[in-house]
């Protein structure tokens, strides 16, 4: 519904009401009283959860064709920093109080929206804006504008094999590294560092020159073959330094994300990207529902005591089929070169 929205009134005001909403969720989470305000907080932080939607769209309006990659890979490479320094600086805040990390980030919102306020200028143009319709705000609509276009569609689906994998790996990192490799809280911090610094240093830099070199093809490709590498080294890997070495494939494999959305932006119209943004995102929530489940019991099936073959690594097993079949879905979409209906390039 945001990314519709984004389509009709600009993405500069979606994103500021994100943001704001962003800042009011952590000031109900450091001042909740009760378990009730705390689920208060998440129900106002999902309602106004466009930030990625608002932001890809807005990349998309001013970035043209052949920058769309690297640009893309910045926000990427803003998630890493953030995944670096996001968890170290709040553990040693709420070191001294419960309250400080939430009202650290509700100041940083705080600060984040007054740069959208009186900095950031409107990227959608007046004449690329349509108008909004409710029977496209709902999911099922929002599949549909997916559904109309074979490459984004493919490509799609093959994001959420992908957002599948990763949802599981989530679940059972810090469990199997402590079961396997009897890794403390602090090896798990550091493991977890490096897997920001490395996602940074290939979005932030190398995305460039590699789609250059490889294709948008090409390094979407070879993108899912490293991450599903990744994840096979990180279920198989009898040894701590394997896993490292899976964290690095794991990595590299970030070059297919950025790339992969920006041969969508390019495949749809400017008057199409808050709209199929958000479908994207819509998707890749809908599978981060069954992800931690199906992570969870994975991992218990195969390492309950009386597990007929036990297998601690069947979660990051099942993420890198998750991955060989996304590669699957992507090589079919990219066998044609994508149509852009009517779109000019911003």
């Amino acid at each position: 519904m945001l990314g519709a929205l984004s389509d009709r009134f600009g993405r500069r005001p979606v994103l500021l009401a994100s943001i704001a909403g962003a800042g009011a969720d952590q000031l109900l989470l450091a001042f909740a009283p009760g378990i009730g305000w705390l689920l208060a907080g998440r129900l106002l932080a999902g309602l106004t959860a466009a930030n990625i939607t608002a932001a890809y769209a807005y990349i998309a309006d001013v970035s043209g064709p052949e920058d769309r990659a690297r640009n893309f890979g910045m926000v990427g490479a803003a998630f890493g920093m953030g995944f670096v320094v996001g968890p170290a600086l709040g553990g040693w805040l709420g070191g001294m109080d419960l309250r400080y990390p939430f009202l650290l980030a509700a100041g940083l919102a705080g600060l984040n929206f007054l740069y959208g306020l009186f900095v950031l200028p409107e990227s959608l143009r007046p004449e690329h804006r349509r108008p909004f319709r409710w029977r496209r705000a709902n999911p099922v609509a929002a599949f549909g504008v997916l559904r109309a276009n074979r490459t984004v569609f493919g490509l799609v689906s093959a994001q959420v094999c992908a957002v599948l994998a990763f949802g599981v790996l989530q679940t059972v990192w810090v469990l199997y590294t402590g079961q396997r490799y009897g890794w403390s809280a602090e090896e798990n911090g550091l493991s977890l560092t490096i897997v920001g610094l490395a996602t940074a240093l290939v979005q932030g830099a190398l995305i460039g020159p590699l789609v250059k070199r490889l294709g948008d093809r090409g390094a979407i490709l070879a993108g899912f073959a490293a991450m599903a590498c990744g994840y096979a080294l990180y279920g198989l890997g009898s040894t701590s330094l394997v896993f490292c070495l899976g964290i690095l494939l794991h990595a590299l494999g970030g070059i297919a994300g950025p790339t992969l959305q920006g041969v969508v932006s390019r495949s749809v119209g400017p008057d199409q990207q808050g709209s199929v943004a958000g479908a994207m995102a819509g998707m890749q929530s809908f599978v981060f529902i069954p992800a931690p489940l199906l992570g969870s019991a994975l991992f218990s099936a195969f390492t309950a005591p009386g597990a007929g073959i036990p297998v601690p690594g069947m979660p990051f097993l099942f993420g890198a089929a998750s991955l060989l079949a996304g590669l699957f879905l992507a090589w079919r979409a990219l066998r044609r070169p994508a149509h852009c209906p009517g779109a000019t390039q911003g």
